[in-house]
């Protein structure tokens, strides 16, 4: 056990592990040696941010929360923290169920940890952070929280609503990261499209990637969870005409069938979903387009599946992933709608639409066989580097493995012919 050190545990989505690198920063001001998921956990406390959006997510932090507590029933540690979503939600029941914890924290008042510690909030570091990721890229999160209530999702729940970070505060925390070597910038949020809406009463997001885009050492801008509803269509040309603004779009469409998305509480509908896909491809010419979609939610029969999977096919998503429904307490799903289907059909379901995907990705990947790309060089492993397009969001997509014909530069672009494609993987030489 090494005094003086804290060791945090970053678990779901990168929303948390930009909580979690600023509560670093406040802990290195404070004197404390940080380390972030340590392969080997000494620190004499630990600091465990957890995810609670769906049950999967909920028992992976449950389970490292039990086996921390039995490593501080060992004395390997003094003493365990829990912050974030789950402790956010669950704060009452976890108090009870997990004794072996010293303190839990939610989402937005791990502030108090700092004074538990015996040391002061620092103001003046609110807007810092200690980066995580590769020195070159980072996530930058403009928004927390939403006022969708989408009928699935309990996430108002825990984060309550939608909050813009205001833009002046954003693009300073951009030019600092861009000075410091930062090149690729992650857009973030809960709920992309509304950012704004509460600062002014209208959509910023337009404005403000613009102005990102303008500034010297950003080479890469991709955007991460729109919404399809009331969708922010004064991006497209940004995205078109500025050539650091990546041609990638993550936007959760969850559905296609008209009965399914009303039940979802979407607030749109199969017409205007294939309406927004055709201007995104038209106005943005060679898009890549990451979409989530949702099986076996209540309502969705073997007809309204068929019909998911008819779209997915004519759609051609890019990147796309799925997962099934999972019932939520507190949602207005768990409420109102009978969660009625077998596990073993959403799961048959499920595999049965990733599969069709894993053969549309495929076909789209060797697309580029023969093609140059740009690429920027993340790691270095034995045999090869490994790189992304500006098509590929870190942890989530396709990588590009390249020769080793030189040597390249961790964090630098490269030009790479690629030779050959996998369904999630491209394989190139470099130029």
């Amino acid at each position: 056990m090494r005094r003086n050190k804290i060791d945090i545990i970053s678990l779901g989505c990168s929303k948390n592990l930009v909580d979690s690198e600023h509560l670093m920063r406040q802990l290195q001001a404070a004197g404390y040696s940080v380390a972030h998921n340590s392969n080997r956990v000494d620190g004499e406390t630990v600091v465990v941010n957890t995810c609670g959006f769906i049950a999967d997510a909920q028992q992976e932090s449950i389970d490292t929360i039990l086996n921390l507590g039995e490593a501080k029933r060992q004395g390997k540690i003094r003493n365990l923290f829990v912050m974030g979503c789950l402790s956010e939600r669950f704060r009452a029941d976890l108090i009870e169920a997990l004794p072996e914890v010293d303190r839990f924290y939610g989402k937005f008042d791990w502030k108090g940890m700092l004074a538990d510690l015996g040391h002061a909030y620092r103001d003046d570091l609110a807007h810092e952070r200690c980066l995580t990721t590769p020195s070159h890229y980072c996530y930058l999160k403009i928004s927390e929280g939403c006022n969708r209530f989408c009928a699935f999702c309990a996430i108002p729940l825990i984060t309550g609503r939608h909050t813009s970070v205001p833009m002046p505060q954003l693009l300073d925390e951009v030019r600092r990261l861009a000075e410091g070597g930062v090149k690729e910038f992650n857009v973030i949020a809960q709920d992309l499209s509304s950012y704004g809406m509460d600062l002014e009463g209208r959509m910023m997001l337009p404005e403000l990637i613009d102005r990102m885009a303008d500034i010297d050492g950003v080479e890469w801008i991709r955007l991460h969870y729109a919404y399809p509803t009331q969708f922010p269509y004064d991006i497209l040309p940004v995205m078109a005409n500025r050539a650091n603004v990546c041609s990638y779009l993550d936007i959760a469409l969850q559905h296609i069938s008209d009965k399914v998305l009303a039940n979802m509480r979407r607030h749109i509908g199969r017409q205007e979903t294939l309406d927004l896909l055709a201007r995104l491809r038209r106005e943005v010419p060679g898009i890549h387009i990451r979409t989530t979609l949702m099986v076996g939610f209540p309502g969705e029969g073997e007809q309204e599946f068929e019909e998911l999977m008819d779209f997915t096919r004519e759609a051609r998503f890019e990147r796309m992933g799925a997962f099934a429904y999972s019932e939520e307490a507190g949602t207005w799903a768990a409420e109102h709608l009978s969660d009625d289907i077998p596990q073993e059909v959403k799961q048959d379901r499920l595999q049965r639409l990733m599969a069709l995907q894993e053969d549309i990705s495929m076909e789209i990947q060797e697309q580029k066989v023969g093609q140059t790309l740009r690429v920027m060089v993340d790691r270095e492993e034995e045999d090869y580097y490994v790189g992304r397009t500006e098509w590929d969001s870190p942890e989530v997509d396709p990588e590009v493995l390249i020769s080793k014909d030189k040597k390249l530069n961790l964090g630098e672009f490269a030009q790479v012919q690629i030779t050959q494609a996998l369904p999630f993987e491209l394989i190139g030489i470099q130029l």
